[in-house]
């Protein structure tokens, strides 16, 4: 585990580091969803908080796409491996064998997770787990170009929607329709007005709606 998490609950750490698939094939263990959620919305903040802290001069459009690169599936991931969680994750029996410690999804999850854990085991202080996630968003930034590849789809078709629908947003919906617990897949869709313009199919929630927005772009021409 990274230097700069020295968590006190050993049993919330495990809990972090438990996929459903373990949880599985063992009751008495607990997964770690309701964490993943958890972490999933304080990563939202701090990498925002970080990007209008450190960048003044960034603006809100900009804050907006960095903000959404650095807490997508596989810059979480990358994150994951960096901290070692790879090594760490506790994992089915099938989830293992078919390399659900290298699986994108999986490894985000469990960060979001962790994160989650180590917020409520220090008793619910945004002060603690930011050292670490400054230190992580600030390498994932330095390695950032700022062309226009660097905009992810969902940003671009958000654009597109803003500057053609009167300043309305994109509406995804997205749904589980199949895989194992270790690899799950989801069909997203994207609507304006109740109206379909893409859709997308991926491991993760994130992606498959960046799938649906590449989709919906393709179809407008972009």
């Amino acid at each position: 585990m990274h230097k700069l998490l020295d968590f006190r609950n050993k049993q919330l750490l495990n809990q972090a580091l438990t996929h459903s698939s373990y949880s599985n094939e063992n009751p008495s263990e607990t997964h770690n969803e309701r964490l993943e959620f958890l972490g999933d919305a304080l990563l939202n903040f701090l990498s925002g908080e970080y990007l209008y802290q450190c960048y003044p001069a960034m603006t809100e459009g900009e804050m907006t796409r960095r903000r959404s690169n650095l807490v997508d599936e596989k810059q979480l991931a990358k994150f994951a491996l960096e901290i070692s969680l790879d090594s760490q994750m506790r994992l089915g029996k099938g989830a293992s064998q078919h390399g659900g410690s290298q699986n994108p999804n999986l490894l985000s999850s469990t960060f979001e997770a962790l994160v989650g854990a180590y917020y409520l085991d220090q008793d619910c202080n945004l002060a603690a787990i930011r050292p670490l996630m400054a230190e992580l968003f600030k390498a994932a930034l330095m390695l950032d170009r700022p062309d226009h590849s660097y905009v992810d789809a969902k940003n671009r078709f958000q654009e597109w929607v803003q500057a053609n629908f009167d300043s309305l947003l994109p509406h995804y919906v997205t749904e589980r329709v199949g895989g194992a617990d270790h690899a799950p897949e989801y069909l997203a869709k994207v609507l304006i007005q109740e109206k379909v313009y893409g859709e997308g199919v991926a491991s993760g929630k994130k992606e498959a709606e960046k799938q649906a927005a590449e989709n919906a772009l393709l179809r407008i021409i972009i």
